[in-house]
């Protein structure tokens, strides 16, 4: 259950590369998310899918097995349940939320759990794209190289990039596959205000799918005219199609915010 900066990325992308083959990181939010209540967003507690490394710190995000699967599929209904049954669209999160419960019961990979869970998400906001792994695809060791060929394999003509990366990232992978990097921010105060905290699901919960689903297409258009409007260079190096976000299931991680 992604936060909302994140959501807001993987919303305004045209393809959701799962970061899937990258190594999985305890203290990021690859297995856990930060929940807030809806009467008071300071008021917040982790829900956290116990997951075991095979591999010790090496261990790749879709080798990372879930422990006491039955627990955590309880321990998820119940804080879901106790957080947001008050809200007027709770019936809608927990019909869409069946097929993730019930996960629980046939696989053990966390990150199966952790795709599903944002892709419910992704599927009440009704978003279009297309979710694709990086395990799937051809890519070139370096931080940006893998980022630029994963893009170029996916036909994009843009990689959305968030704060964090912006501060690492080399644009001349990208530029060498005629992909334009551009820069995703959200906004800081209001209904972001605490976006970079704390799960989506609290804005969802308040707004309703198609509230919160107009606040992220009219975000998405502002970036849009955004990059219309930069400098004619960058233009020549945008073609009008496919934009792209790489996320581990359920974060932005530091290799791909």
């Amino acid at each position: 259950m992604p936060r909302l900066t994140t959501l807001a990325k993987l919303f305004a992308s045209d393809v959701w590369i799962v970061l899937d083959d990258v190594q999985f990181a305890r203290r990021d939010y690859q297995h856990r998310t930060r929940l807030a209540a809806l009467d008071d967003p300071s008021r917040r507690q982790w829900l956290t899918i116990s997951t075991h490394l095979p591999y010790g710190r090496s261990t790749l995000i879709r080798q990372a097995r879930i422990t006491e699967p039955h627990r955590c599929r309880r321990r998820t209904a119940h804080l879901l349940h106790d957080n947001y049954r008050a809200s007027p669209h709770w019936p809608l999160l927990c019909h869409a939320l069946a097929p993730v419960l019930e996960l629980f019961a046939v696989t053990d990979r966390t990150a199966v759990i952790t795709e599903a869970s944002t892709r419910i998400l992704l599927d009440l906001l009704g978003w279009q794209g297309k979710i694709l792994r990086s395990s799937d695809l051809p890519s070139r060791p370096g931080r940006s190289q893998r980022l630029a060929d994963l893009a170029a394999a996916a036909g994009a003509g843009a990689y959305l990039c968030g704060t964090g990366g912006m501060t690492y990232l080399d644009p001349a992978p990208f530029t060498g596959h005629g992909i334009t990097v551009h820069p995703f921010r959200t906004p800081t105060a209001g209904l972001w205000q605490y976006g970079r905290q704390i799960s989506a699901l609290r804005a969802l919960m308040l707004l309703g799918p198609d509230t919160l689903a107009a606040a992220l297409h009219t975000l998405s258009a502002s970036a849009q005219g955004m990059h219309a409007s930069a400098p004619a260079p960058r233009e020549r190096l945008t073609p009008a199609k496919t934009r792209l976000s790489c996320t581990p299931p359920g974060t932005a991680s530091p290799a791909a915010s």
